[in-house]
């Protein structure tokens, strides 16, 4: 029987769970403006494994996701996995965090584009299939009413970035599915089963998240 510990602390969720054998038994989490994930998270990993009646020994490895996404929040949840890890001596493993945004979507075709918000105009992306394949990795992007327009089929949007951009982001073909908001660590059991079972790990001593650095910044005028 394989218990793996999820964390997801890349956006405003803060969120734990465990699964068994890639199927979610628990999960805690909560959204906050105010991103509460240094109290909340220790507190959600205490939890979901007493509810799940395991203890850590029986933890077979810690799924934690990689960005991009919060800096702060990344940080967190990284150091929480990496502790674990140490003190068990279990694989540590890394989950994107715009694959888990992606997989909550639930369609048959068109292109799903899990979106997180950076400032302004600008977002994380990244473009899958509709059976969850990358077709276009991630990329820091500014969206303006030309972006994703040469795409035909339906496109489905989740992430929270809805609220700005479904002004701009108008064709007929674009679809906002605005429950789907952020990554959720429920959302990483499976993927974080299938690489578990692939040994697909990161080294516990040297990984660190993927930040996207500020982008597109101009740089100052000179003066004359």
């Amino acid at each position: 029987m394989s218990f793996i510990l999820n964390i997801e602390t890349a956006t405003k969720n803060c969120s734990v769970s465990i699964a068994k054998n890639g199927e979610t038994i628990i999960c805690k989490e909560i959204a906050e403006e105010g991103y509460s994930h240094a109290e909340k998270l220790h507190v959600f990993i205490e939890e979901v494994i007493a509810e799940a009646e395991i203890t850590v020994q029986d933890l077979v490895a810690v799924a934690v996701s990689q960005g991009p996404g919060s800096y702060t929040g990344l940080r967190i949840g990284v150091s929480a996995a990496k502790g674990l890890c140490y003190a068990l001596n279990i694989p540590l493993i890394a989950i994107d965090t715009l694959q888990t945004l992606a997989s909550q979507a639930n369609v048959a075709e068109g292109k799903i584009i899990p979106m997180i918000d950076a400032r302004r105009m600008e977002v994380y992306s990244e473009i899958f299939t509709a059976d969850l394949e990358i077709e276009r990795p991630i990329e820091a992007e500014i969206i303006t009413e030309d972006s994703f327009k040469d795409f035909t089929e339906t496109i489905y949007f989740v992430g929270d970035c809805a609220e700005k951009c479904k002004t701009v982001l108008t064709r007929e073909n674009f679809v906002f599915l605005e429950e789907i908001k952020y990554p959720s660590a429920a959302a990483m059991s499976k993927i974080s089963y299938n690489k578990y079972q692939k040994s697909d790990t990161v080294d516990v001593a040297y990984f660190e998240p993927y930040y996207l650095k500020d982008f597109m910044m101009a740089p100052p005028s000179k003066k004359q």
